[in-house]
């Protein structure tokens, strides 16, 4: 069996996650895509045409049997685990004031939760691996906006992330959080599209960053990654 590394993405059927597959595979790594939408987990696969090397799951980030079943699939199918890419969330696009609250449940256990069950299912074999765990936080986790109930979400991922970096690194286990600024994919799609004003990352650019954290050297453990596109104002 091979030895190259496995990383586990979840949210990993477009965007974000889909780049950063692409870029993984590219260097050698297997990857394993975990989303909901079996159709895009599809073409997704698809379009990566790896298929020795790429795995797909569907599942529900913020679910406990989904969470530990893709763990427990993953070592399955290849022996291993070196990396777990907490990338699955999404927003609401409403405020504290006027905000459907029906609709925040799901976006909360989502973006807060999924992160928090990723790291309870992939600790024992990251363990094993000395892997690396990264979390997909946002800019919106660092600066305060008012009203904003989807970047309260983004504040617990980057408290989330140095409590798990606490805990786990003297098991040889890196931890980056990695909060990107505005990045062109569909998280805007249910408000019919980005700002036409703001600056934007691409997918590619932002996924360089969560692959060159994940590909640092043994014992290198970059914690916090804050990455926007020149000229962004916040």
């Amino acid at each position: 069996m091979t030895e190259s590394p496995v990383t586990l993405i979840t949210g990993g059927s477009s965007g974000i996650g889909l780049a950063a597959a692409r870029q993984l595979l590219a260097n050698g790594q297997r990857v394993v895509l975990f989303a909901r939408n079996v159709d895009r987990l599809a073409s997704a696969a698809k379009a990566l045409d790896s298929a020795d090397d790429l795995f797909t799951y569907a599942g529900d980030a913020s679910d406990w049997n989904d969470v530990r079943g893709v763990v427990a699939a993953t070592t399955d199918r290849f022996g291993r685990l070196d990396n777990a890419v907490a990338n699955a969330g999404y927003a609401t696009h409403d405020g504290l004031d006027d905000g459907d609250s029906e609709g925040w449940r799901h976006m909360v256990l989502t973006n807060v939760l999924g992160p928090a069950l990723l790291v309870k299912a992939a600790l024992p074999a990251l363990r094993e691996s000395k892997g690396r765990i990264v979390f997909v936080g946002s800019v919106a986790g660092h600066l305060n906006t008012a009203g904003n109930i989807y970047g309260a979400t983004k504040w617990a991922v980057t408290g989330l992330a140095e409590n798990t970096r606490l805990m786990v690194t003297n098991d040889g286990i890196g931890v980056t959080l990695v909060s990107p600024g505005m990045v062109e994919t569909d998280f805007f799609a249910p408000v019919g599209g980005p700002p036409p004003d703001r600056t934007r990352l691409t997918a590619d650019q932002l996924a360089a960053s969560i692959v060159w954290a994940i590909e640092q050297p043994a014992g290198v453990d970059v914690n916090t990654m804050i990455v926007r596109p020149v000229g962004s104002p916040r």
